[in-house]
């Protein structure tokens, strides 16, 4: 049996690569498109609700289009569904070159520290193509439909796509008291697997989208009674959290509605008298 959530199949189109797999009306070879809305919702159905979201500048790998929505999957991790179709556009000259490396930043539609315009709100992980640095402004591309347009961001905000992160938790860690949001994948309302997949893209660690794959396939498995140590990952029947230190949690929740950091062994209780039951694997990375 395959996972529809990584199987580029939706009952009438699937990708090439799954000729002789599934039994598809027609196969189509993915067109790559970029995401330029600031966020763009990922659904299992065209009307269905949000299971993932992908940011600005990321890669969506297109198959159908049907109704002002299209069908395919995220380049980042392989993720199916459908987004809409204005959300997109095809690949322009200018590529992403940088990273939002802060929690939350902004672009002007002027540069200066003074100087007055319009404000665009950015989140960590949106991916950016700059043009031109100038006394500590990056000069970006910023165009979505038939509007081109310049932005400019504070240069300290962001990072070289090249030069990625050498700590996930320090990543993870400043997003606390982001709102949770299920499915959220953005500074701006994030779950419990979208923090653990925005802190590993940015120290460059493929990661999968949604806890119970993450479960299946990050790190390695420690065994009942090791000591916890920063940068492990503890699981729950769908959910995942990060080990702060030896005695600290850090993970996107419902209790909190945000991202919060808290005991491990008073998370570990409440998680269990909310019938969420026990630790089903605890990980370190490697």
């Amino acid at each position: 049996m395959t996972d529809r959530r990584l199987t580029p199949f939706n009952g009438r189109v699937a990708a090439l690569h799954l000729k002789g797999t599934v039994a598809a009306e027609r196969f189509a070879e993915p067109e790559a498109h970029r995401v330029v809305a600031p966020l763009s919702d990922l659904r299992a159905a065209p009307d269905g609700p949000r299971e993932r979201q992908l940011l600005r500048g990321e890669t969506f790998l297109t198959l159908e289009a049907r109704d002002q929505m299209v069908f395919g999957y995220a380049e980042k991790d392989g993720y199916c569904g459908w987004i809409a179709a204005a959300d997109l556009t095809g690949a322009p000259p200018e590529a992403p070159t940088h990273r939002v490396k802060v929690a939350r930043s902004y672009g002007k539609s002027t540069p200066g520290l003074k100087a007055f315009g319009s404000v665009t709100p950015l989140s960590l992980g949106m991916r950016l193509p700059v043009l031109e640095t100038a006394e500590g402004w990056s000069r970006i591309a910023w165009s979505r439909g038939a509007a081109p347009q310049d932005l400019f961001v504070p240069s300290g905000h962001l990072a070289p796509l090249d030069s990625p992160e050498t700590e996930p938790v320090r990543v993870a860690e400043r997003l606390i008291h982001t709102p949770y949001l299920w499915g959220g994948n953005s500074a701006f309302g994030i779950d419990c697997s979208g923090l653990v997949q925005a802190a590993l893209l940015a120290c460059g660690i493929p990661c999968p989208g949604d806890s119970d794959l993450q479960e299946k396939g990050l790190g390695d498995t420690l065994p009942p009674g090791t000591p916890p140590q920063r940068g492990d990952l503890m699981f729950w029947k769908g959910h995942v959290a990060w080990v702060a230190d030896r005695d600290t949690l850090l993970h996107a929740n419902a209790f909190h509605m945000a991202v919060a950091s808290e005991p491990i062994a008073e998370a570990l209780r409440r998680i269990a008298e909310q019938g969420d039951g026990p630790v089903t694997r605890h990980a370190r990375l490697t």
